[in-house]
């Protein structure tokens, strides 16, 4: 049996005449760590978003844990998943870190993290509070700081409990779109330690980021995006270290 958590086929995204994706590809194996660089504008975090679809692809096809998600044309032509069961699962089995944290800010800390688990897994509001309890420790975010509204904790607590949010669905796959960018420069480490211990548990996850350390040493596979291509990817930072793509290079 395969063990692919992840299988990305030709994707392809337009805005209007505009190709921001012009056929990209991914696979990821359970435990795989991989990490999509580029510089802005690339199409980075459109990628990211059209897996789970929180953007809709124009072309491509999508495998999860090797089940074909169905697709079909919405009126503007777009890809859309055709069944909303199916894309709800969907999104247990991928769960996504935004660059913006995205927490509801009515809720408190726990109330965030036990949100999910209840509205979409069906669990009763004592298992969700168990579980999300259970990963905030996992990230570092003690019962005091539970009880708060994230706009009373720092950029890098509120990135950790939106870890931990995505943990608490124990998804197949983690998507981090950008994780540390929106973070003061004293807080993107502690984020990133979380990310490491992850990766080394054997999470799989992919990882949209400008963070060249956590690429070059935490990553399994490495793909660069210039121009919505894949210009180079490889095993353990091979675009960085052996500069063979001039994109690459300058990067």
């Amino acid at each position: 049996m395969s063990d692919n958590k992840l299988n990305v086929i030709d994707l392809h995204k337009r805005y209007g005449e505009h190709e921001v994706l012009k056929g990209v590809s991914l696979q990821a194996k359970a435990g795989d760590v991989i990490s999509i660089i580029g510089s802005s504008g690339s199409g980075k975090s459109t990628f990211l978003r059209c897996i789970n679809f929180l953007e809709k692809p124009s072309e491509g096809t999508i495998v999860v844990s090797g089940q074909n998600i169905g697709l079909v044309r919405d009126k503007d032509g777009q890809l859309k998943v055709a069944d909303k069961n199916q894309l709800r699962l969907l999104r247990t089995r991928l769960t996504m870190v935004f660059q913006h944290f995205n927490l509801w800010s009515h809720m408190t800390v726990l109330e965030n993290v036990m949100e999910a688990p209840i509205q979409v897994l069906g669990l009763s509001k004592q298992e969700a509070r168990e579980r999300a309890v259970k990963y905030l420790a996992k990230v570092g975010i003690d019962e005091r700081q539970q009880a708060k509204y994230p706009v009373h904790l720092s950029g890098g607590q509120q990135q950790r409990v939106s870890i931990a949010r995505a943990l608490a669905m124990e998804p197949e796959v983690l998507l981090f779109d950008e994780p540390t960018s929106a973070l003061d420069p004293e807080l993107v480490g502690e984020v990133l330690r979380i990310m490491q211990q992850l990766a080394e548990e054997g999470k799989t996850m992919v990882v949209v980021t400008h963070e060249m350390g956590f690429a070059r040493h935490v990553s399994s596979h490495v793909i660069f995006l210039h121009q919505g291509k894949i210009e180079e990817e490889g095993i353990r930072m091979r675009c960085l270290a052996r500069r063979k793509a001039r994109a690459c290079s300058s990067f």
